[in-house]
């Protein structure tokens, strides 16, 4: 049997495949953090698991015979609770696989072993929901953040597209005003010289009239003369 294998094995008194991988992961974890911190592991009925130092040594090459110097290392050592021994060599039955997490005897390996199960799962659950609420929050806080800016930015976009269409309005009715003002200046200018054409006309116009008379005095000049 492989991990897949005993998580599908024990799916169903979990509570689904998914929770079973979960205190698989769990169980594993934590047994191999204790062991490597020096802890030892025991679970009733089941066995203990303990990290063992081995001294430096001389060893041989089961190939070539050569006498090998072994460096000191440490190793982990598991050994079979009496409950696990008695299971295995048939001095006690195996209790049924239905019933074995809710009626397992005290010390049994099923008992045992589910008990752990249990409590691992219970953690990874509690952890599980903790983060995603972290998670929650992290995520309304940041869009909370987006939203606030980009008001700001709309705002403010807001203010300059304001600003610069007061400033062409300005510019556009000043530049009207000015073209209004000179037209205006213009008209005024034809009127007035409009206005003084005819007086020189008439100006013009009472010249010959005096001329008239002063031909009609020579006239009257010369015929008393010859008289």
């Amino acid at each position: 049997m492989n991990k897949a294998q005993l998580v599908e094995a024990i799916a169903d008194k979990v509570g689904g495949r998914q929770q079973a991988a979960d205190a698989v992961d769990a169980v594993l974890d934590a047994v191999v953090r204790a062991v490597v911190g020096g802890d030892r592991v025991s679970v009733t009925g089941f066995g203990s698991f303990e990290k063992v130092d081995r001294p430096a040594r001389y060893a041989r090459n089961p190939q070539t015979g050569e006498r090998v110097r072994v460096k000191k290392t440490s190793v982990p050592r598991f050994r079979a609770g009496q409950g696990f021994k008695d299971l295995v060599s048939g001095s006690k039955k195996l209790p049924k696989n239905d019933v074995a997490v809710k009626k397992a005897p005290k010390g049994s390996l099923s008992g045992g072993a589910s008990a752990t199960v249990k409590k691992a799962a219970a953690k990874k659950a509690t952890t599980a929901r903790k983060a995603t609420g972290a998670a929650k929050k992290t995520t309304a806080a940041a869009t909370t953040r987006k939203a606030t800016a980009a008001k700001k930015t709309s705002s403010a976009a807001a203010k300059k597209t304001t600003a610069t269409a007061k400033k062409a309005t300005a510019k556009k009715t000043s530049a009207t005003a000015k073209k209004t003002s000179a037209a205006a200046k213009k008209t005024t200018a034809k009127k007035a010289a409009a206005k003084k054409a005819p007086a020189k006309k008439a100006a013009a116009k009472k010249a010959p009239a005096k001329k008239s008379a002063a031909r009609t005095t020579t006239t009257a000049k010369k015929a008393t003369a010859r008289r």
